[in-house]
């Protein structure tokens, strides 16, 4: 009998999968503002042994972190299994092959990363991978989906540039700005490159969303494109009083509680940043096309040289 290509409890656990996942971006951020990365001074096991330690202090972040951390490995391995039974799409199935291949890589960086006492090089690409990992978790639950399907009905874009390639660059600056914010986060640069990544990533934004509700005002583009708008706007009120709460903070003799739930909060937004402005490139992939003129050169190549 021929598997269909979408199952409702598949895509529902892929949902569960991926919000296990922000769940564990959050427990990372945890970690990082309770300065609690060598709680647990070794790796795989904690204090020497495999047993539970006792969790006070800055263990329960770090070793909440490790617990969490191995739950969503064992959620994605079994999501990847049901991928191969009931999905019929190889490209599917390779996307959560990926997610697996993300995890075991993020296990070992999280090793590494106490090992060798926080390198920052290394904490930089930790936190890096695990909103790589949350970006294919969540392509997973929206790949699984009823509706979804990439043969949707497309409506000619008319504009320069394209707006699936403005989507497309919106969410690599996105990325990049998650990645500056890690290494600020971890000691590695100042503040100033991380203002710039700001700036661009606004900028971007409010280009994206203007030209969207200018060239396709229908709900699939629109509403993920208002969203990202008001996520940023979020986001940057979020950066703006950890800032400011930080300075206020300096000489503390340990993290002050509210400005390790700001930057934390700050950390969960930006990954909802980033899976938004990814889902709405999705949407213009689906549903909007370059204009006539640059489909015309694209298939013949020879007459554009010419």
């Amino acid at each position: 009998m021929a598997r269909s290509e979408t199952n409702p409890w598949l895509h529902r656990y892929a949902t569960f999968v991926a919000f296990c996942t922000f769940l564990l971006i959050i427990a990372g951020a945890l970690v990082t503002g309770n300065d609690a990365g060598l709680s647990v001074p070794d790796w795989p096991t904690s204090f020497g042994t495999f047993r539970m330690p006792r969790m006070v202090g800055g263990v329960k972040f770090e070793h909440g972190h490790r617990m969490i951390a191995g739950t969503v490995g064992i959620l994605t391995i079994i999501l990847v299994v049901g991928l191969w039974i009931k999905d019929s799409r190889r490209w599917v199935r390779w996307v959560g092959f990926a997610a697996v291949m993300a995890v075991v890589a993020q296990a070992v960086l999280g090793g590494i990363t106490v090992l060798f006492y926080l390198p920052v090089a290394i904490s930089t690409a930790h936190a890096t991978l695990a909103q790589i990992f949350f970006c294919l978790a969540a392509s997973l639950a929206f790949f699984t989906g009823s509706s979804w399907k990439w043969n949707e009905t497309k409506v000619d874009d008319p504009g320069w540039p394209p707006l699936r390639d403005l989507a497309a660059a919106t969410t690599g600056a996105i990325l990049l700005q998650l990645v500056l914010g890690a290494v600020f986060r971890h000691g590695g640069i100042g503040i100033t490159p991380h203002l710039a990544g700001a700036g661009l990533v606004s900028a971007l934004t409010v280009w994206v969303v203007a030209k969207t509700l200018q060239r396709f005002p229908q709900p699939n583009l629109s509403r993920p494109a208002l969203l990202l708008a008001g996520l940023v706007l979020t986001q940057l009120f979020l950066g703006m009083a950890s800032l400011l709460l930080k300075v206020q903070a300096q000489g503390a003799p340990q993290p002050l509680p509210p400005v390790v739930n700001l930057t934390t909060a700050h950390v969960a937004v930006g990954a909802l940043v980033l899976i938004t402005s990814l889902y709405f490139t999705y949407q213009t992939y689906r549903f909007s096309s370059p204009r006539k003129a640059e489909k015309q050169i694209a298939s013949a190549p020879e007459h554009a040289s010419a």
